[in-house]
């Protein structure tokens, strides 16, 4: 006879109890409380793609998942929506590779299809796109769904301090596993509900929640460095202190880069005159937003 989801329960704080053993629950839905809404309520959204690879210019997207959801002023989450989960099959057959991962198959995604007008009403009325490799993410969502382009967007995975709050890794699945729940990973809307999941909990060494520490990260305005015409032999440490390659020409220019906040831009600017150029030098720079941070427009 099998025992009573009770019975699983008990038995788990049994073993945790013992100092012995630590027991991660599945998340089938959220388990965080949500309390009434204190003043402006706002709707969020939480977007997870999964792709046929890495490159937004040659490989595709074979499943969306969007879970929504409403934060008031203060950053409480006060309500979640019901989740917006599709499958797509790709004008070519799914690498082998993103199948071990994902476990979506060629025979899964026959014949389906992604309405983008579909996508695009489900987040008319979003405040903010939350995902958790927002680099990744809105470059593929705003390929395929123009309306994407609009919305001002978050990173819980790169604008949240992890390590500072305790945890070796911002990864999804290590943070679940910190906050004591395992879920379905690889799956989109299964990732959105555990996003939401970390975002709603307490976060150490701060006096809110995670969702408050990311609203004011992507409320503040930053500026991107371009180290432009750099000396080739320093790329590795330009590198090093976080700077990415943009190899494109066009409204950027093909320069290392950084974003760094408006209090910290003198700083920076320094360091590449006496650490990089060894000279004064007059280097391009650009305001981003939470409207363009992400994308590839900039």
């Amino acid at each position: 006879m099998t025992p009573a989801p009770d019975d699983f329960e008990a038995m788990a704080k049994a073993l945790e109890a013992s100092g012995r053993y630590r027991v991660l629950r599945k998340l089938d839905a959220p388990r965080f409380e949500m309390r009434p809404a204190v003043g402006q309520v706002r709707q969020g959204v939480i977007l997870d793609l999964e792709t046929t690879g890495l490159d937004p210019k040659v490989d595709e997207i074979i499943e969306i998942g969007m879970v929504p959801f409403t934060y008031d002023v203060g950053g409480q989450i006060v309500s979640v929506g019901e989740p917006f989960s599709r499958l797509r099959q790709p004008s070519k057959p799914i690498p082998a590779e993103i199948t071990k991962v994902t476990g979506i198959t060629d025979a899964m995604v026959e014949g389906e299809v992604i309405d983008p007008a579909e996508v695009e009403a489900f987040i008319a009325e979003a405040a903010l796109i939350i995902a958790h490799n927002a680099s990744f993410d809105r470059r593929f969502a705003e390929r395929f769904c123009p309306g994407f382009a609009s919305k001002p967007w978050a990173c819980s995975f790169s604008q949240i301090d992890w390590r500072a709050a305790g945890h070796e890794s911002g990864k999804l699945a290590f943070l679940a596993a910190s906050y004591g729940f395992f879920h379905d990973g690889h799956r989109a809307h299964h990732d959105c509900l555990a996003t939401l999941e970390i975002l709603a909990a307490p976060l150490a060494g701060s006096s809110g929640s995670g969702l408050q520490a990311l609203l004011i990260a992507a409320r503040k305005p930053t500026v991107r460095v371009f180290a432009e015409n750099s000396p080739f032999e320093l790329k590795d440490v330009l590198k090093a202190r976080g700077y990415r390659w943009n190899g494109e020409a066009g409204p950027s220019p093909r320069a290392w880069w950084i974003d760094v906040e408006e209090a910290d831009l003198a700083a920076e600017l320094d360091y590449l005159q006496t650490q990089i150029y060894r000279g004064e030098v007059h280097l391009p720079t650009r305001k981003i937003s939470a409207f363009e941070r992400f994308s590839e427009r900039v």
